[in-house]
């Protein structure tokens, strides 16, 4: 396990508490920078071959994301997630970082957006969708086929904002989410067709009835403890 405490964003205290979490894993490495691009740097150096990561906020993918297509070369990134977090500094409506990873780290060339899938979300600012609709991201379960062909492996960013509030503890509670069933079933769907290389869980407060779903998560992706 890799964790990272931080949110680069106004009021993310709770985000931070949350990647002390005890899920049983061996620890790796805690990565803890004030820079989102040094945080970026060390934690993608930082990588255990096939991590667990704790955040944080979702910046915590971009590292994430950046160290392992170094390493194992063409991946997907499936993004799972209430929110798009496909913004840029010109377009967001908060100014928060945290809306922009999954932005920062198609831009940055690492991961193409024909390798990438959104799922989940259902809480998009206009310009997130023109994105969509630009680059032709995958939006929906159905597309996986296409991202998942051909890569070495899959990068799950699971954000737990995606999950209806009544199912966990998240710090951005979002209506009319999934349930730890569906994406458990998500998760072990991905791992039936290619490696899952890695599983970042963020968005998350410091709750014990958080714990054992994150376990059950990481199980069905194929981290175990």
């Amino acid at each position: 396990m890799v964790r990272v405490p931080r949110a680069f964003g106004t009021g993310g205290q709770a985000m931070e508490a949350a990647a002390a979490m005890p899920l049983g894993f061996d620890e790796a490495a805690t990565i803890s920078c004030n820079d989102l691009d040094q945080q970026t740097e060390a934690l993608a150096a930082a990588l255990p071959d096939n991590p667990v990561l704790l955040g944080g906020c979702c910046c915590t993918h971009v590292g994430a994301g950046r160290g392992l297509a170094r390493r194992y070369g063409r991946i997907a990134v499936v993004w799972v997630d209430a929110h798009g977090d496909l913004n840029t500094p010109e377009t967001s409506p908060s100014g928060n970082l945290w809306g922009m990873p999954f932005r920062m780290l198609l831009d940055g060339g690492d991961v193409v957006p024909s390798d990438a899938a959104l799922l989940g979300a259902r809480s998009l600012d206009p310009p997130e969708e023109e994105y969509i609709d630009h680059v032709g991201l995958a939006t929906s379960a159905a597309g996986l086929d296409h991202v998942l062909d051909g890569v070495s492996g899959a990068y799950v960013a699971l954000d737990c904002d995606v999950f209806d509030p009544s199912e966990i503890a998240c710090f951005m509670p979002e209506p009319n989410g999934e349930t730890i069933d569906d994406v458990a079933a998500l998760l072990e769907s991905i791992r039936a067709r290619v490696p899952v290389l890695g599983l970042g869980l963020t968005g998350l407060i410091d709750a014990p009835g958080n714990v054992a779903k994150l376990q059950r998560l990481s199980a069905a992706a194929g981290f175990e403890r």
